[in-house]
């Protein structure tokens, strides 16, 4: 996927470059223990997909950065997105309608009338090698399309793994997101893998790589699937975007 010459606007919903990574919140751990989340389909092509009428948050990253898990761990169930050790299992647009129930779940659909929640989009991954160059070309087509051309996407979270080095295909894809002009934000994940002090040089040199083309950083949030972390603040985040778009701004 082709970057952008250059990258001059803020990747951040708000369009504010000192946004804060860890959004405040009054709210107790205990607000989102409940998600009403169900599977809506997968579909593989723009126009098989549901209504654009909610909001919509998509998940994308490098093959075998985590993405399965850091869904789970959103939806707080352990099997909602099928995770695999074969880098490359996403293929289509998988749609998951999330509505916050504050009691036990229940079941309310996406179309039924009054309905209120947002979709969690899991885009297939990118960087694979071991996949043919038409079904590389078909992806990536896919993904252009959905963050082109959909209307109720409201923010793309590109995850990157905090274990390694920064990987020129998660830059890249930074650059593409900027020739989409698409709100983003950086999820690290695994950060349970590496002790803190190289965590945070491994972020400051992704961090200053984004820097040589972007003007502004966007929201970064920390989480590891297996420790349970980041899950409430991403939360929150999703949800100071849904009452931004609620109030019409």
């Amino acid at each position: 996927m082709a970057a952008p010459d250059s990258q001059n606007a803020d990747p951040s919903p708000d369009a504010s470059p000192d946004r804060s990574a860890q959004p405040s919140t009054d709210a107790g751990e205990g607000l989102y223990d409940y998600l009403d989340v169900a599977f809506t389909g997968s579909y593989p092509r723009l126009e098989d997909c549901p209504a654009p009428k909610h909001p919509e948050y998509a998940f994308i990253g490098r093959s075998n950065v985590g993405k399965s898990s850091l869904v789970n761990l959103l939806s707080g169930r352990k099997a909602l997105a099928k995770v695999s050790t074969r880098p490359g299992k996403t293929q289509l647009l998988n749609f998951f309608w999330v509505r916050e129930s504050p009691e036990a779940p229940v079941k309310i659909k996406a179309d039924q009338p009054g309905a209120i929640g947002w979709y969690l989009v899991d885009l297939p991954g990118y960087g694979y090698a071991k996949v043919s160059k038409t079904q590389r070309a078909a992806w990536e087509k896919l993904i252009r399309n959905y963050l082109i051309r959909r209307e109720s996407l409201s923010c793309v979270f590109l995850l990157v793994d905090s274990s390694i080095p920064p990987q020129q295909a998660d830059l890249d894809f930074a650059d593409f997101l900027g020739e989409c002009r698409v709100p983003w934000a950086v999820v690290y994940t695994k950060t349970d893998r590496v002790a803190a002090s190289k965590r945070q040089g491994m972020r400051k040199a992704f961090e200053a790589k984004l820097l040589e083309h972007w003007d502004a950083l966007p929201p970064h949030f920390s989480t590891s699937s297996s420790k349970k972390r980041g899950r409430h603040e991403l939360l929150a985040y999703i949800r100071d975007l849904n009452g931004r778009i609620a109030q019409g701004n």
